[in-house]
């Protein structure tokens, strides 16, 4: 017996051995229990999820010989006719084969005769948008008003070129892709019939593959399971597809979170010894990315379909929300940006890099040369708060004075608290000649310039709650970080110990390194070590952000009054019964 493909093998034969389009199914399936029949059908869908499938069965459900139900017997007369295809009361025609308006009267000139032997003769057109406009034309009445022995079941992957007019004559049911979960589940359970060895990642990898098709699915089975002599491993898969080993995947993340360019590019270097789809590596990159963000949001559903749930929540721990979203629309950008690109291999390379320069860190000190300031690292160590230090500098990122040009003058070392101005240094100011001081080492997260280590630190800050918009004003704190801050009311500091109460209304993306880049602000600001505990809550006092907006009210309210006040505008309005927009006044210092 010669061999069948797993396609038409595996086809179901049943309503209740399909896999999804649950939606469509339960319709179908109380029409037929409750005898609400309509007289045409249309089913749309991308290729190979089940259209032309659903017709069949619907064939057979209305014309078995055990009666209309959602359950054909599939043993009488009838339905073995339907199944082997040699039915003279299915007419299966092709639409993509005969488009002209003839073929078309001469399929409907024996509409009017009865059924040979069922009790229905089903009309069953494929790739229906085929047809002329003639040839719709031809359809329609029909379409409309046919015998009452007469069914239509119309299918096609292009439902836009179908006339309004044959729409509006059809019950009409679109039919979704299939989910990659749905395709391994099946494609595991047929292997497991056919009882070929396999193994679940290679399942994964087939299932993406087949962009929703449970058709195209099962021939990459097919074609999998040639080249695995028998068996669906995830390596001959891998191979057979293109796809990049995900270990590759993992270690890529790994170095980029990590901010190790070298590691970066050695990796890509191994994965071009296998000559991979690097389009296919940025996109597994992206779904490793989309996972990773899943477990930063809710643990506790990351699918461990793959083996890996371990690894990805490893990932999650290693990376900031910020910066998990940030790497995702980067590689979304690189692999739109990689056929633009001299070469795959250089557009994948430009991506990673781009992640590790884009990455938001430290902000370093813009005395610095380019050859000091290098990728973020980690902040200072719990040794250094202990004794007393101030925070060590980002890994990679130099904590030696920067070397003076020759030409330019010393300048002098600060000696007040200096303003937020990460993005406008402020130029050194002439003073008498004197020994050069070293420059101060860098700022944490855009946060103002250390004091001098000459210097003698204060004593452990005692701020009253009221100072709190003033005082992170000077911390210099910037994006993310600034906008947890004001939202912030400070109830006490105490000893070094700084407690706040962050508006439970603004803490969605709240979380524990935001703490800790503040703590870092503010141990740089004071030159000591600090504590800082952010609880969410509702604050007893005014936040700077609640602050800032009733002051920004007061003074729109102040510039309204003013121009209402106006003599010469008064009689503007009055001469020309002009009207006021108070929704264009806006305050000169907003």
């Amino acid at each position: 017996m010669s061999y069948q493909v797993l396609a038409r093998k595996w086809r179901p034969r049943g309503f209740s051995e399909m896999v999804g389009q649950e939606h469509v199914l339960q319709a179908l399936v109380n029409a037929l229990d409750h005898d609400r029949l309509h007289h045409a059908y249309l089913f749309t869908g991308t290729r190979g999820v089940g259209k032309t499938t659903i017709a069949r069965i619907l064939a057979k459900s209305l014309n078995c010989e055990a009666g209309v139900s959602s359950q054909p017997c599939g043993s009488c007369g009838s339905c073995l006719e339907i199944a082997e295809g040699r039915s003279v009361d299915l007419l299966e025609v092709d639409a993509a084969s005969r488009t002209k308006v003839e073929d078309t009267r001469e399929l409907l000139e024996n509409v009017q005769y009865a059924p040979t032997r069922s009790r229905y003769k089903v009309y069953l057109i494929d790739e229906v948008h085929m047809l002329s406009n003639h040839s719709f034309n031809a359809l329609l009445k029909t379409l409309e008003e046919p015998p009452p022995h007469v069914k239509f079941l119309l299918a096609t992957t292009d439902p836009q070129k179908l006339p309004a007019t044959v729409l509006s004559r059809c019950l009409q049911f679109n039919l979704k892709n299939m989910a990659p979960e749905q395709i391994a589940g099946h494609l595991a359970h047929v292997l497991t019939q056919e009882m070929i060895r396999h193994e679940e990642p290679a399942l994964w990898l087939l299932g993406r593959a087949a962009s929703g098709s449970m058709r195209d699915a099962l021939s990459l089975t097919d074609q999998a399971i040639a080249f695995g002599s028998g068996t669906v491993t995830e390596a001959s898969v891998r191979t057979m597809l293109g796809a990049v080993d995900m270990s590759f995947v993992y270690q890529l993340l790994e170095a980029v979170a990590a901010g190790d360019p070298a590691a970066v590019l050695q990796v890509v270097a191994n994965m071009a010894e296998h000559a991979p789809d690097f389009e296919s590596s940025l996109e597994e990159l992206q779904s490793l990315l989309h996972r990773v963000a899943v477990a930063q949001a809710v643990p506790d559903a990351v699918d461990n379909g793959r083996g890996d749930g371990d690894r990805v929540r490893a990932l999650a721990a290693s990376l900031t929300a910020e910066d998990a979203q940030l790497f995702y629309q980067m590689a979304l950008n690189g692999k739109r940006d990689i056929p633009y690109a001299a070469d795959p291999r250089g557009g994948f390379e430009m991506t990673l890099l781009r992640m590790l320069a884009f990455r938001p860190a430290l902000l370093p000190d813009p005395g610095l040369t380019a050859a000091q300031v290098t990728s973020a690292g980690a902040p200072s160590t719990e040794s250094a708060r202990a004794s007393g230090a101030a925070p060590a500098a980002p890994a990679g990122m130099s904590t030696q004075p920067a070397p003076q040009p020759p030409s330019s003058p010393p300048s002098a070392a600060p000696t007040a608290r200096p303003q937020m101005a990460p993005s406008q240094p402020v130029p050194p100011q002439p003073v008498p000649p004197q020994p050069a001081e070293p420059a101060p080492a860098s700022a944490p997260e855009g946060g103002a310039t250390a004091k001098k280590s000459d210097e003698p630190a204060p004593e452990p800050p005692d701020v009253a709650p009221e100072d709190w918009p003033q005082l992170l004003q000077e911390l210099g704190l910037a994006g993310i970080v600034y906008n947890i801050a004001s939202h912030c009311e400070l109830r006490r500091s105490d000893n070094g110990c700084f407690e706040f109460t962050l508006d439970q209304d603004n803490a969605t993306l709240f979380n524990p390194g935001h703490s800790e880049r503040l703590r870092l602000a503010l141990e740089n600001y004071y030159g000591r070590p600090l504590s800082v505990l952010i609880e969410p809550g509702l604050p007893a006092t005014e936040t700077p952000a609640r602050r800032s907006e009733r002051l920004a009210g007061e003074r729109l309210q102040e510039a309204v009054h003013a121009i209402e006040g106006d003599p010469r505008l008064q009689q503007l309005i009055q001469r020309f019964d002009g009207e006021l927009d108070r929704a264009s006044i806006t305050p000169l210092d907003s």
